[in-house]
């Protein structure tokens, strides 16, 4: 049996301007994903956070936890975390990601995606305390959902992904500066997907 951290897929490079971004399908092969899938499931505090859109307060679409070093909070939408200390998967898991992208990432933001309605609306990963041109890196557990790119002057430039199970997102560079990111809502009977975003807070 593979150990869990045995990666199972050459990296693909996605060429898109002003970007640099990395795809990993198989980062954890199957069996370990479905193992990380359960234990984040049912381990992580889970919350719900609120959030302000055109004046009006929404439940966010999705449930969120921040693990991360001490003293280090992240805010995003008007909504400021304080993480949870590292527990021993997720720093396997960072230790993993560090070895193919020569960067220590200093929290996590995790994000359960319940079901088709659960979503993640245009945004990019550019607040103060990433700094400039953050290295984000994006795990995948459970449902594949569909990641969607669009540049943030070129209407043209636009790109879609589906995020398979086990699978790792690397963007780097000035991606932040020039593309935005979502995983919008689906229709299609779907189940939970878990997503676990490292970066590094300054």
């Amino acid at each position: 049996m593979k150990s869990l951290f045995d990666s199972t897929s050459e990296p693909i490079q996605l060429h898109l301007p002003d970007a640099e971004i990395i795809y990993y399908p198989a980062f954890f092969n199957k069996e370990e994903a479905d193992k990380i899938y359960d234990e984040l499931l049912h381990e992580i505090p889970w919350q719900q956070d609120e959030i302000r859109v055109f004046g009006k307060i929404h439940p966010q679409p999705r449930l969120t936890a921040l693990y991360g070093n001490e003293g280090k909070p992240y805010s995003y939408s008007n909504i400021k975390m304080q993480p949870h200390p590292w527990n021993s998967l997720l720093q396997k898991i960072k230790s993993r990601i560090e070895s193919v992208c020569d960067t220590t990432f200093t929290s996590v933001l995790l994000n359960q995606y319940r079901d088709g309605k659960d979503s993640n609306g245009w945004h990019a990963d550019n607040e103060k305390e990433l700094g400039i041109n953050p290295v984000i890196a994006s795990v995948s557990f459970g449902a594949e959902r569909t990641f969607q790119l669009k540049h943030n002057s070129d209407k043209d430039q636009k790109k879609s992904i589906v995020l398979d199970h086990g699978s790792l997102l690397l963007m780097k560079g000035t991606t932040q500066h020039f593309w935005k990111h979502q995983i919008p809502k689906t229709t299609k009977p779907i189940g939970t997907r878990i997503n676990a975003t490292f970066r590094v807070i300054k």
